[in-house]
């Protein structure tokens, strides 16, 4: 069976493989020819010639090939990590309480320290993370619903206040009675500066930055956020404003800029894998909702990569479409052009 059987260019088929791309595992297989023996992307084991390997869609072709999985690199139990992570996601989506990670651990059949491990690994977030983001956004459309702050609480699973202000503050980015009245008492800081990109807006509550766009304006934002208090950044924000300048430039430097963006369990799952790909390289949709454990879900995953807030900060300008080619970006191609090719040469 030939590597066009693929479901993705064979070129970044190579490039995973040559990266031991971790997020790539489960999507297709390589099969060595001359051990007979097939391997996931991520194996450890050394790299053989390329005459010497060929790439197959799944372990099923493989076997049907005359391969034998690796016993270095365990292929065959990838499939039964993703199908263990779908499950616990269920569980904790029909959960009104966060379950614990025994109790999810052991409902699929895994030991609770490895299974704490696979779940961080393929989400970017733990059971535990995953659980309350998914509680809090329970919280903003209970307080969309009702006019009653304590039944929105315990509506969304909440056992007390504190647990949902504390969420709230973490995953809302404002306290739920802001939430509920459209960030009113929310207080966002903005500056537009020059980029070598073009105009950027730069904006922050007090918890990290909340907006960076190209081309918006004070206007943009306060249509954005009608309720919240806008003000023109201080010297203290300057800081903040120049470090995603220079972001823009040199997309490929590491930042620890602070972020507070609201956003469903699913989106920031999406949004944490797009944090995750190293500067230089690309994933397509595809790959993005295979490495959140929702590999059916790419056209919401490429509707999460349209909802980010933060441009380069978040980067989603590293994601392509499956078959290589640039697809859509906010902010022009011209620019998406220009970020991929400013960490390339980096």
């Amino acid at each position: 069976m030939a590597s066009a059987t693929l479901d993705l260019p064979e070129a970044t088929a190579l490039a995973a493989f040559e990266a031991r791309d971790r997020t790539m595992d489960g999507r297709f297989v390589i099969a060595v020819k001359t051990t007979r023996i097939y391997c996931k992307p991520s194996c450890p084991a050394r790299r053989p010639r390329r005459e010497n390997f060929e790439l197959l869609p799944s372990n099923d072709a493989a076997v049907e090939a005359g391969y034998r999985p690796c016993l270095r690199c365990r292929p065959d139990e990838v499939g039964r990590d993703r199908s263990a992570i779908a499950r616990a996601v269920t569980l904790i989506e029909q959960s009104e309480a966060i379950p614990s990670l025994t109790d999810l651990a052991e409902a699929v059949g895994y030991a609770p320290h490895h299974f704490q491990r696979i779940f961080t690994r393929d989400l970017g977030v733990s059971p535990a993370a995953y659980a309350r983001a998914l509680r809090a956004r329970r919280l903003g459309d209970a307080l969309e619903r009702t006019g009653r702050i304590t039944d929105a609480i315990y509506d969304a699973g909440y056992e007390a206040p504190s647990r949902a202000y504390a969420d709230a503050q973490a995953h809302l980015g404002m306290s739920p009675s802001a939430w509920r009245k459209g960030g009113a008492g929310a207080v966002i800081r903005f500056a537009v500066a020059e980029s070598s990109l073009g105009p950027l807006l730069v904006a922050a509550t007090d918890k990290g930055l909340c907006r960076i766009a190209f081309d918006e304006d004070e206007a943009a934002l306060r249509a954005r956020f009608p309720e919240a208090t806008i003000r023109a950044g201080d010297a203290d924000f300057a800081a903040w404003v120049e470090a995603v300048v220079a972001l823009v430039d040199d997309p490929a430097r590491p930042n620890d800029l602070p972020i507070d963006v609201a956003g469903t369990a699913f989106q920031q799952a999406v949004w944490q894998a797009l944090r995750a790909i190293p500067a230089g390289e690309t994933r397509s949709y595809g790959e993005i909702a295979a490495a959140i454990g929702k590999p059916g879900a790419v056209r919401a995953a490429g509707t999460a990569c349209g909802d980010n807030n933060l441009a380069v900060v978040i980067p989603c300008h590293r994601v392509l479409r499956g078959d290589g080619s640039l697809g859509g970006y906010a902010y022009g191609i011209a620019r998406k052009e220009a970020l991929l090719r400013r960490e390339s040469a980096r």
